[in-house]
């Protein structure tokens, strides 16, 4: 049997790539946002994963993919701030045929929304499902966690298809600031937890300024 090649033009490799930075572009940063202002307002998780940054890479070395693929805790740390501000508040499909799912019957054609925030939010599957633990992501707890309650990226075949270019783009950004940097609240921070507004890309209210100390001894703030 022959091997199958599915080969995509130039045209279509540049439009791809530019959806890619489209869609990605404020998702990211709002992801960002959320993961230095959670851990500004958690020191000891920062301080964890500092540690855990600067056992893997000394002297502050470059990050590679063997380097990001051994950060246990920072894998944690991100999981759990798309759990509790997953980059949309929901996501939408349209049912290719009849269905009928728990006793539900859902006819073809039919728009579906999953609220992903409420279900990061539900206690029934998160206890003290407002409260930021990084370690419900633990090796011993992740297995347990049913895979269509905590879906940031969605589930199935039809999933964020930059999932993995994201989540290499975020571990990068959050191993280079904490490499130099510490955070810190300031007066400018604002009110704890977050405000978030009402928009379908989950975004905080204000803008998130925080403190930032170098750990070398120098303070600025953005």
């Amino acid at each position: 049997m022959s091997n199958l090649v599915l080969a995509l033009s130039d045209l279509e490799m540049v439009a791809q790539s530019i959806t890619f930075i489209l869609a990605g572009y404020e998702t990211t940063s709002n992801a960002l946002s959320f993961i230095m202002h959670t851990l500004a307002t958690h020191p000891d998780v920062q301080k964890k994963l500092q540690h855990e940054i600067d056992a893997v890479l000394p002297n502050k070395a470059p990050a590679t993919c063997n380097g990001l693929g051994e950060r246990e805790y920072l894998d944690m740390v991100i999981d759990e701030t798309l759990r509790l501000y997953p980059v949309a508040a929901k996501i939408s499909r349209l049912s290719k045929k009849d269905a009928e799912i728990n006793g539900v019957f859902i006819p073809q054609n039919t728009k579906v929304a999953v609220p992903l925030f409420l279900l990061h939010q539900d206690a029934e599957y998160w206890p003290e499902p407002e409260k930021f633990c990084p370690e419900r992501f633990s090796k011993e707890n992740k297995d347990r966690i049913n895979p269509y309650v905590y879906m940031p990226f969605g589930n199935g075949p039809r999933n964020c298809l930059g999932m993995r270019f994201v989540l290499i783009n975020m571990k990068l950004a959050v191993v280079k600031v904490l490499q130099n940097f510490s955070v810190q609240p300031c007066e400018e921070t604002g009110e704890i937890p977050l405000k978030l507004s009402k928009e379908l890309i989950v975004s905080p209210e204000k803008l998130i300024v925080l403190k930032v100390i170098s750990r070398d001894g120098a303070i600025n703030e953005g």
